[in-house]
């Protein structure tokens, strides 16, 4: 009978033992696994992009906050993609916002407008929130957004940008600098943008009197006027070249094939064909 409970003993502590090892072995399993799903976890949540907030206005005290979530696909035809976004709008100012619409513009990677939509936030107390879906159609893969001002209350304003008016200046001849208010802005013609109000256009050419044109816009006034001014007499030849070059020089001679002109003391040969319109000045006549 001891040899037999011995035997019994080492059969129990054998399966024990096994039992031991197969407890241990689910352990582990569980703990791959674990592991296995805090990874997933981890890669999931690594490709999630965070949420975009935006503040406006950009500048100064703000008003609104919004926060964007992810973009979400919900169709497409070609080229064409339409997304929707969740969107919360917290009122950071210390008044009520009675109603603003804004456009939001999409860009991709390459800083290329290729969406647009709009939002509306109205009735929202100060430290209120109000959330809504947007919605957008765009023409690529959304990397970035912009708030542009649609519609504002009276109250908000005066948290637009001054306003701009775009007007292209012109001289004649071309190729003047151009100074707006004492500041550089190019040579003429060119596309300017100015605010409502008085302004001084000066313009200086070598070769030519310098000038100054006085402007003076308005708030009503448009984009897409124009000025254009004339220098002052020349002391030199104008030569208007067919690619939009000017020389101001003394024309020494024209043939049916060619032109010579000496500017800054050098002599340029130029051929016929290269010259639009030449403007000479009256000269005396040399003394005998």
């Amino acid at each position: 009978m001891v040899r037999n409970l011995s035997g019994y003993q080492a059969m129990t502590r054998r399966a024990a033992g096994l039992y031991y090892r197969q407890g241990e072995s689910m352990r582990l399993q569980r703990i791959v696994i674990w592991c296995i799903g805090l990874l997933i976890c981890g890669a999931a949540s690594a490709k999630e992009p965070p949420a975009q907030v935006m503040v406006w206005p950009a500048s100064g005290p703000a008003v609104v906050r919004f926060t964007f979530g992810k973009f979400k696909e919900t169709g497409s035809y070609g080229k064409q993609h339409s997304y929707t976004s969740d969107v919360t709008a917290e009122n950071v100012w210390n008044k009520k916002i009675s109603a603003a619409q804004f456009t939001v513009y999409g860009f991709d990677k390459a800083k290329v407008r290729i969406a647009d939509g709009w939002i509306s936030v109205s009735d929202v107390d100060p430290g209120g929130m109000v959330k809504f879906q947007l919605f957008l159609n765009a023409s690529g893969t959304i990397d970035s957004l912009e708030l542009v001002p649609k519609t504002l209350p009276t109250e908000l304003q005066a948290f637009l940008p001054p306003k701009t008016i775009s007007i292209t200046v012109n001289s004649v001849p071309q190729g003047a600098e151009l100074k707006i208010d004492g500041t550089p802005a190019g040579t003429t013609p060119k596309i300017v943008k100015v605010t409502p109000g008085k302004h001084v256009l000066a313009f200086s050419k070598e070769g030519f009197s310098s000038g100054t044109f006085p402007l003076e816009t308005t708030p009503d006034d448009v984009s897409g006027g124009s000025v254009s001014y004339e220098l002052g007499t020349s002391a030199h030849d104008t030569l208007e070249l067919r690619d939009g070059t000017v020389l101001s020089g003394d024309v020494e001679s024209m043939s049916v094939t060619e032109v010579l002109v000496r500017v800054g003391g050098t002599v340029q040969h130029l051929s016929r064909n290269q010259v639009k319109r030449i403007v000479l000045i009256q000269r005396e006549p040399p003394s005998e």
